[in-house]
């Protein structure tokens, strides 16, 4: 936890993430970032100079295998209060449209719901659990497939939602939480889309580690420009 620890609270200090009396919505999957995330913020209430709430909101998208049982045992552990919405995400994306490029969409309807909670519970932020490979993958997809020079930013405002986002896992690599989830023998939600391993993402995670096996400087040499450079959504 202490290495996970370090990662958010770098996050959190560079992008000035939290503020005093901020309440906080946690955005649940069950997988292993968000888990991680969520125990973090959890061990941060306590040393944090700040004082913050935080609330725990996970979105159901109508798969078989999503499982209530994990999100409520984390959070009765941690005693953090959870909110399941119900969604349609799956009957939406995969039977009536039948998406052929679906995490967009899926994406933008579990947002959507998200931001209701959000604004009905009275939090003032969003944490989402993107990681720093995440940040990589997302700069190399808008390259390559959108002609642009982009990636989500470590903190953003949504005007329409008056709901500010914040992404405090932006420095933990993805091999280093799946390390603090193995070790510590945490229970998280097992992959349950479709897309999961067959994803434009998945293609693009596939070629950074081919690359960082013959320029190990890869991964932090992208890192590094998108923080110097002038990237669109960093910045924000």
């Amino acid at each position: 936890m202490q290495q996970i620890l370090s990662y958010m609270r770098k996050a959190i200090n560079d992008y000035d993430m939290i503020q005093e009396g901020d309440k906080i919505a946690v955005a649940l999957s069950g997988g292993k970032d968000s888990t991680a995330m969520l125990m973090a913020f959890k061990n941060l209430q306590i040393f944090f100079p700040k004082k913050f709430e935080i609330i725990a909101i996970s979105v159901d998208p109508g798969f078989e295998f999503f499982d209530r049982g994990i999100l409520e045992r984390l959070c009765k552990k941690l005693e953090v209060q959870l909110f399941i919405e119900e969604s349609h995400a799956k009957e939406i994306v995969f039977e009536i449209r039948k998406e052929k490029n679906p995490c967009s969409l899926c994406a933008n309807i579990r947002r959507g719901i998200l931001n209701s909670v959000v604004n009905r519970e009275g939090c003032n932020k969003i944490a989402l659990g993107h990681n720093e490979d995440d940040v990589l993958e997302t700069f190399l997809l808008n390259l390559f497939y959108a002609g642009n020079i982009s990636t989500f930013a470590p903190v953003s405002y949504m005007d329409r939602s008056k709901v500010t986002l914040i992404r405090p896992l932006i420095y933990a690599p993805e091999k280093d939480i799946k390390k603090f989830i193995r070790k510590n023998n945490i229970e998280i939600m097992p992959k349950n889309c479709p897309m999961d391993g067959h994803s434009k993402r998945e293609d693009i995670k596939k070629l950074i580690h081919s690359l960082n096996l013959d320029i190990p400087m890869l991964r932090a040499n992208i890192y590094g420009a998108i923080k110097r450079g002038n990237i669109k959504g960093w910045h924000e």
